[in-house]
């Protein structure tokens, strides 16, 4: 037995499931976080949305059927609370979604911990003009290094077309990049 399917046991055993959840957030939260500060862009934004990922995890565990990966189960909690957060914040603060990316994109680059030289901002431009959808399957392969398989799970798209979208992206990079 893997070690996930040994957590997700304990996970699910009452007498364990205070000390495997521990466990959990030593191994997944800061995996979790980079993750979901990806979709949301603040660090405030970004530890908000975990806490509630993490909250819908503990309670819902009992429910995890164990048909994709305990790391692509969190993963697909963890975007879909992504989404939500910024779909709540979108119909208070902005007007259309080029807004949002605009002032998301500005809150990165004056980030204190954003250290990126020229050709980096250049890539998160290019990145930000991408169609949301594309984006999130860029990010998701790219800086987070997941399979396509995962990715097919998490957002519920043909791996067929995540690897068009994925690859068209690269093209796209390849073309701006040292313009």
């Amino acid at each position: 037995m893997n070690k996930d399917a040994e957590l997700v046991k304990k996970l699910k055993d009452a007498t364990q499931k205070d000390a495997a959840f521990s466990e959990l957030l030593d191994v997944y939260q800061e995996r979790l976080y980079w993750h979901i500060r990806k979709i949301v862009s603040t660090h405030e934004n970004a530890d908000d949305v975990l806490q509630n990922t993490f909250i819908k995890i503990y309670k819902g565990i009992q429910n995890f059927r164990e048909k994709s990966t305990l790391h692509t189960w969190m993963y697909r909690i963890a975007y879909n609370e992504s989404i939500r957060f910024l779909e709540k914040n979108n119909k208070i603060n902005y007007n259309n979604i080029d807004e949002v990316s605009e002032f998301h994109l500005e809150v990165v680059f004056e980030d204190e911990y954003f250290d990126g030289n020229d050709i980096q901002k250049k890539l998160h431009l290019i990145i930000n003009d991408f169609k949301q959808k594309q984006k999130r399957i860029f990010q998701m392969k790219y800086f987070d290094e997941m399979s396509f398989r995962q990715i097919s799970e998490i957002l519920k798209v043909p791996e067929s077309t995540l690897k068009s979208s994925y690859y068209s992206s690269v093209k796209t990079i390849e073309e701006k990049i040292f313009l």
